[in-house]
């Protein structure tokens, strides 16, 4: 990955369309090249800026800052990121199909350099997430710009006949509408059964010119795009679906498939009591989309009064990889009002969530364990410290000691 090289592309792409498409057009790359040097780099602005918006800065209404949990909202990112990279593969796949209609040419490398390139506007515009009043209408032109830049691009990169580009533009954007819905209700479904997190160490920057090794990270995706390449000259369409859940479980998972925890293993660290108080429910799932898989265990305690404490443990799973890519290791925070304050940091190589109100004297405290499991309690204490404290309380050592169980290494 060669970082000049990506900002002289967005620019260029962004400001002078017209006279760039024809160079992406006569460029030389392959799969493996797009997605390393360019997809999963911009892919992540939506993922990193929605986090941002909903677990660290907030929604304000009628006075009030609503925050997602700090799980929720890395969940939401991960899987979000993970169906956009799928959604850019797919999305050419149809931009490929699509060719013979409008008497273009079909060439699955060019439909993957319309796709990934065209949608650089609307990447970049979700940075507006995290501007408050304005951001929508970033959104809303980053749309409308990728429609333009995908209207710009079928002529050079699919040679689609000038009086046929509206209406290939037309049919690629509502399938891509179409696509888009289904994404953002895979998200919904799976983040509003618990939320999750993970931190990796992140890989550094990668010039476009390396040669990785076989067992590295990016060494295992540039395998399994190859892998991926070769299906899709043999047109087998099993050896393809294969090939391709491949290459995301490289992409995602830190180069390894990583299956996440079964339920009955994460019950045993949800105790029947916690701080003195009485376990009044309990739940555990392992939810998965598209070959990719999270578990979450969640419990309350009450005193049967008007104290109250909410665990909740997420397996990351098939997401072990992610983190390390869009730079989340490196990320705090720390906003303090008259009300409270809320913190992210890192604490001995852990990542650490803090959120406290002082007038309801209601917090939220959460670690990262092992770069894999994230472990959060809230709810009523008299300070911080306490909701630290039975954090501490729980058997953290022996569920980070699990911190390599499922991992398949590839």
């Amino acid at each position: 990955m060669n970082i000049n090289k990506i900002i002289n592309r967005v620019k260029n792409i962004l400001t002078t369309p017209k006279s760039e498409w024809p160079v992406i057009a006569n460029e030389t790359t392959t799969v493996t090249d797009l997605y390393k040097n360019w997809i999963i780099w911009l892919a992540a602005i939506p993922a990193v800026a929605g986090f941002i918006k909903s677990s660290l800065i907030g929604y304000g209404a009628f006075g009030f800052t609503i925050r997602t949990s700090i799980g929720v909202g890395i969940n939401s990112a991960l899987f979000g990121y993970a169906l956009s990279l799928l959604l850019v593969y797919v999305m050419a796949l149809i931009i490929n199909a699509l060719a013979p209609t409008f008497s273009a040419q079909k060439n699955p490398i060019q439909a993957l350099k319309t796709a990934a390139y065209a949608w650089t506007a609307i990447w970049i515009a979700n940075i507006g997430l995290i501007l408050p009043w304005i951001g929508l209408l970033f959104l809303l032109a980053g749309l409308i710009y990728s429609i333009y830049l995908l209207y710009l691009g079928l002529p050079a990169t699919m040679k689609c006949p000038p009086e046929k580009t509206a209406g290939y533009t037309a049919l690629s954007f509502v399938c891509a509408l179409v696509l888009g819905w289904i994404v953002m209700v895979v998200v919904a479904g799976i983040t509003s059964v618990g939320g999750g997190t993970l931190m990796g160490s992140a890989p550094g920057s990668v010039r476009s010119d390396t040669t990785f090794e076989k067992n590295s990270w990016l060494g295992k995706m540039e395998v399994a795009s190859k892998q991926m390449e070769a299906a899709e000259k043999s047109g087998d369409a099993d050896a393809q679906a294969k090939a391709l859940q491949a290459m995301m479980g490289a992409a995602l998972g830190g180069g390894d498939q990583v299956e996440s925890l079964p339920p009955d293993v994460l019950r045993p660290f949800v105790p029947e009591t916690l701080a003195g108080l009485q376990r009044t429910n309990f739940s555990a799932e392992r939810n998965s989309a598209m070959g990719l898989q999270m578990s979450t265990a969640k419990a309350s305690y009450s005193d049967g009064n008007d104290r109250s404490l909410r665990l909740e443990i997420t397996d990351t799973g098939s997401m072990k990889g992610v983190m390390g890519l869009a730079g989340w290791a490196a990320m705090q925070s720390e906003k303090e009002t008259d009300r409270g304050y809320d913190k992210t940091y890192k604490q001995g190589g852990r990542f650490v969530r803090e959120e406290w109100d002082n007038q309801s004297k209601r917090g939220k405290y959460g670690i990262v364990l092992g770069n894999r499991f994230l472990v959060e309690v809230s709810g009523k204490a008299d300070s911080m410290n306490e909701l630290k404290a039975v954090v501490a309380s729980l058997h953290l050592a022996g569920l980070e000691a699990l911190k390599n169980q499922g991992v398949k290494k590839n």
